[in-house]
């Protein structure tokens, strides 16, 4: 995905300043560009750093290799389980960052190619300007390894056209590149083979101007036309099935419509739905509802509670037995606890929805003004007893 020179491999992020262009690229190709401690960190670094850079007015990000960014890196979640808040830093960096990658001052540009997933789809989502190819895959899966839509995307999946939202936080069901431009996830459908000349064309307009980078970009951009079995072209039956009050009705009125004529494709999302955590499922449903009513800031503060509380395992241990079935084992037989919808209880769900202390909430600046304040290194969790 490099235009011209080699992307050092010892760097997990390489930022390059070209007169008013900054490239930001994700440098972690073997893991897919999984988000990781030092990651977090250098993509904050660079994009505070050049927000404030009067000099700065164009920023692309990419990924090397074959993919985007394939969301957390649940090797690091894994392996710090048994620490108390061992990942607690990453993920309060990270969804700070979210923040203010979605209210961004400076023009965004992403070239997505491969995968771009979970919290990696955070990268792309938001931005002004979020480029895919035939190559580009998209997908929300969290709720099959026992975890929960995050980084924001409680309130990007609670905007999305009917009940569309609920269908990919609760199925993880996938997106291809012209499916992504059709659902409002990206702004623009390009030819993978013509990303290079692309991003070279961007560098050389050397310039922010969102009306000569969209114009540069539309040049470039092929019309969207979306295959007859696309998931897209079943809107009404989602919209029918997923607006139901809860899990189980969704179920049973997916149950329902597979018998009809032409819906084959219900069976497969019934599978993968009975397959996944039964409470990570509840707790998708929820959060992608009260999103609907719900600010970035309010969605992103929502989504650290609930992660710090799946990641202390305050009602449940199943995102670490998710992952061990996953990624470790790879048995892909999680044993989930509990093991059906009914025996979920509404009451422990309260329980990690709960608010925390104020000053153990995720320090998202109100005022402009002190848009870059509130960091890890000076909130309540690092500063000493």
């Amino acid at each position: 995905m490099a235009p011209s020179s080699a992307v050092p491999d010892e760097q997990v992020v390489v930022g390059e300043e070209i007169e008013h262009v900054r490239v930001v690229t994700l440098n972690r190709p073997r893991q897919l560009n999984a988000i990781s401690p030092e990651l977090v960190s250098l993509l904050a670094t660079y994009l505070e750093k050049w927000e404030k850079d009067e000099e700065a007015e164009l920023v692309i990000i990419k990924g090397s290799g074959r993919a985007f960014c394939a969301g957390g890196d649940l090797r690091v979640f894994y392996d710090g389980r048994k620490i108390k808040d061992a990942c607690l830093e990453v993920v309060y960096r990270f969804y700070w960052l979210c923040y203010h990658i979605s209210t961004y001052k400076k023009t965004q540009v992403a070239l997505v190619h491969g995968i771009s997933m979970g919290g990696g789809a955070a990268l792309m989502v938001p931005l002004k300007f979020s480029v895919v190819t035939e190559k580009t895959v998209f997908a929300t899966p969290e709720a099959s390894f026992g975890f929960h839509i995050d980084c924001g995307f409680s309130y990007y999946h609670s905007r999305l056209p009917g009940h569309l939202g609920e269908y990919l936080a609760l199925t993880g069901g996938r997106l291809s590149g012209k499916e992504i431009v059709a659902a409002g996830l990206a702004t623009h459908f390009v030819p993978f083979e013509k990303i290079v000349e692309l991003e070279n064309r961007l560098i050389s307009l050397n310039s922010g101007d969102e009306n000569a980078v969209r114009s540069v970009i539309e040049e470039f951009s092929s019309e969207v036309k979306l295959d007859e079995e696309s998931i897209l072209n079943k809107q009404s039956i989602i919209k029918e099935c997923f607006s139901k009050d809860s899990v189980e009705e969704i179920i049973k009125s997916l149950e329902a419509e597979a018998n009809n004529k032409g819906n084959v494709w219900i069976g497969a999302v019934l599978k993968g739905m009975k397959r996944s955590s039964p409470t990570a499922l509840k707790i998708a449903l929820r959060s992608v509802r009260e999103g609907r009513n719900q600010t970035l800031s309010e969605c992103l503060k929502k989504e650290f509670r609930l992660t710090m509380n799946i990641l202390r395992t305050t009602i449940s241990e199943d995102m670490y037995e998710g992952i061990r079935a996953l990624t470790i084992d790879k048995d892909n037989a999680p044993k989930w606890e509990p093991s059906s919808l009914d025996k979920v209880e509404d009451g422990k769900l309260d329980l990690i929805f709960q608010p925390f202390e104020k000053n153990l909430e995720l320090q998202i600046p109100e005022s402009e003004e002190y848009r870059w304040d509130g960091k890890y290194e000076n909130s309540a969790y690092a500063l000493p007893n």
